[in-house]
């Protein structure tokens, strides 16, 4: 596998202590000419799906990659460190669901290998922060030109460690489906497909109780009313003309949420 020119990064790192700057530091010592995208490092802390649904949004937008990303609440134990090859990039990072989502949006998991070349790491491997001793050291070897099998043993991708299918159920007028995301601006993502949207009426309600109208753009309802719309990843979402659907629907990740026709008055 030749090398490639950009390395992303995605973490729940934050960026207020120096965690980020000790990752690209990695980087930059083993290859300098890579250039570096950051993602995010604002992932909610500990929260793999939230990660898992960000870089599986993201990566496919990004110039072929490795896609490095650490979200490791299970850091220092016998969690796996895996890199994972597709035919659109590389995804470097633990082996406890985060990478899977993304390696099937960038075509599927070609190659898996567990990371365990002790020379691909950090001299003194941290056990509390595999980001900068591990996997941004490995990021950085692949994007230089190492073959994956350099890393370590073959995985079988049926092993790999995947996240639970997000709850979708799609009936005649209705659908219901659980939050994915919330984004900064309050709008509130929802597992289910964009498309699901064409079986619904333009008049909805949102769990039964809330009003709003199906869309495409925050303009076509008014300011302080609630939009169905399809968003930029292709999912349905929710949001408030000039507000905050999260506020007004008072739901987080992991909630279920119902849309159903509202009835002419």
């Amino acid at each position: 596998m030749g090398g490639y020119g950009w390395i992303s990064l995605t973490t729940d790192y934050g960026t207020f202590d120096g965690f980020v700057a000790a990752c690209h530091g990695s980087i930059a010592r083993i290859a300098p000419e890579v250039r570096v995208i950051d993602v995010t490092h604002h992932v909610p802390p500990a929260d793999v799906a939230r990660g898992a649904a960000v870089l599986a949004q993201t990566a496919p937008h990004l110039p072929a990659s490795v896609h490095c990303a650490v979200v490791d609440p299970g850091v220092g134990t016998d969690r796996r460190g895996i890199a994972i090859g597709t035919p659109d990039g590389v995804l470097v990072g633990p082996d406890n669901g985060l990478l899977v989502w993304a390696a099937e949006a960038l075509g599927g998991l070609a190659t898996v290998v567990e990371l365990t070349n002790p020379d691909w790491f950090l001299s003194g491997v941290s056990r509390t922060f595999h980001g900068r001793d591990v996997f941004a050291p490995a990021a950085a070897r692949i994007a230089a030109g190492a073959p994956l099998a350099d890393a370590g043993p073959p995985v079988d991708p049926e092993t790999v460690v995947r996240l639970p299918d997000p709850v979708v159920t799609v009936a005649d007028g209705w659908i219901e489906s659980e939050v994915m995301t919330v984004d900064r601006f309050g709008n509130v993502q929802l597992a289910a497909p964009g498309d699901v949207l064409a079986g619904l009426g333009a008049d909805l309600l949102v769990n039964g109780n809330v009003r709003a109208r199906r869309g495409s753009t925050f303009a076509d309802v008014d300011r302080g009313d609630l939009l169905v719309y399809e968003d930029s990843a292709g999912r349905v979402a929710i949001a408030v003309n000039n507000g905050r659907a999260v506020v007004v629907l008072s739901v987080r990740p992991g909630d279920l949420v119902r849309l159903t026709p509202r009835e002419p008055a």
